[in-house]
């Protein structure tokens, strides 16, 4: 469980554009349930972009036109035998705001006006910045193409909207009863994942300037150099310091360890420990012990907690957790004490 207040913090850090004054009311609000603070954030950040301007561009375009426009299609013409209509079949770029980013925050909106979790105020914003959006078709939620958005200088404040639509539909149930859409409380694990991840890569990289942290590409340690075939190895954070490597991956689950049904007995994942035990040793290919791993749990309900420290094969791994569901001073002190662990001499002087 997660406190959701502790979501915006989270969802701050991952994108700085919540720590500007125009959310500064949201930050002060208390709320109840995911989609609520989400719905918040949505509604605020639409308006936001409203008065900066909906994102427009070219889209393609064929229809029959009495005037013609653009590149008529004679072909597509003579097919539809417009003519008899005095028509004809024209192709042209139409500069629209009916763009894909913009659909998605209309069918995102729509969703939130449907749900019982979301508050009535929330509500209220999202009907306002709907008027914006009437030109705008909307979509269908299951079919929505995450992974080809592109950002570009020219829709880059897109982006946390977008995210925020993402974790929008990925918590929604999409369901009816009576009506109205039914909804989870919580963000599924999935898609807190990936805020958990970003959120600890920007907590390191925002408060400690000493350290390198970057998602960085982890090289083969090959004989021969033939790695065509070899899957891709992507740490979620890396930290550097002068000779000194911390390779972190962070693991969003609703079960921190594995349970053997028969013996009753519980083990930490062993894929998880694979994983970066392999990214370790790849990365420390001369042998020196300067790299270490960390598999970061976010904590769970679960009697164990893992806290555990290993050294295999010269490297430290360690099986760290954090509670996320405590007030968030307390979760500074425990990401703190997790860096200071590998980089004492950098921490102290920080």
């Amino acid at each position: 469980m997660i406190k959701v207040q502790n979501i915006y913090y989270m969802l701050s850090y991952a994108f700085q554009v919540l720590n500007q004054d125009s959310y500064a009311q949201v930050a002060a609000e208390e709320f109840h349930n995911s989609n609520d603070l989400l719905a918040a954030i949505l509604g605020k950040g639409i308006f936001n972009q409203v008065r900066r301007g909906l994102g427009r561009e070219y889209i393609s375009r064929s229809e029959e036109r009495g005037v013609p426009i653009g590149r008529i299609d004679v072909t597509g013409s003579i097919k539809a035998q417009t003519l008899v209509k005095k028509k004809l079949v024209c192709e042209f770029d139409e500069f629209t705001k009916n763009t894909y980013m913009n659909q998605i925050l209309k069918t995102t909106t729509h969703l939130l006006l449907r749900s019982n979790d979301v508050d009535s105020s929330r509500k209220y914003l999202l009907k306002k910045v709907l008027i914006y959006f009437n030109d705008v078709d909307e979509l269908d939620p299951y079919r929505i193409r995450w992974s080809g958005l592109t950002y570009h200088r020219n829709n880059s404040t897109y982006r946390m909207l977008i995210n925020i639509c993402f974790l929008v539909i990925k918590t929604m149930i999409m369901s009816e009863k009576s009506g109205e859409l039914e909804s989870q409380h919580y963000i599924d694990d999935q898609a807190m994942h990936r805020l958990f991840e970003k959120f600890v890569r920007e907590y390191y990289r925002k408060h400690y300037s000493k350290l390198s942290v970057t998602a960085s590409n982890i090289e083969w340690d090959t004989d021969d150099g033939i790695v065509e075939l070899l899957p891709a190895m992507r740490s979620d954070i890396m930290v550097e310091y002068n000779d000194k490597i911390l390779i972190i991956d962070t693991k969003y689950y609703s079960n921190t360890m594995q349970v053997h049904s028969m013996y009753n007995t519980r083990r930490h994942h062993s894929s998880n420990l694979y994983q970066i035990y392999t990214y370790v040793k790849n990365k420390d290919s001369l042998g020196s012990g300067n790299v270490s791993g960390v598999l970061l749990y976010a904590k769970t309900d679960e009697d164990i907690t893992p806290d555990n420290d290993y050294m295999l094969g010269g490297n430290r791994i360690s099986v760290k957790t954090i509670d996320l569901n405590t007030d968030f001073t307390n979760i500074e002190t425990q990401l703190h004490s997790l860096i200071k662990s590998f980089f004492p001499e950098v921490i102290d002087n920080n």
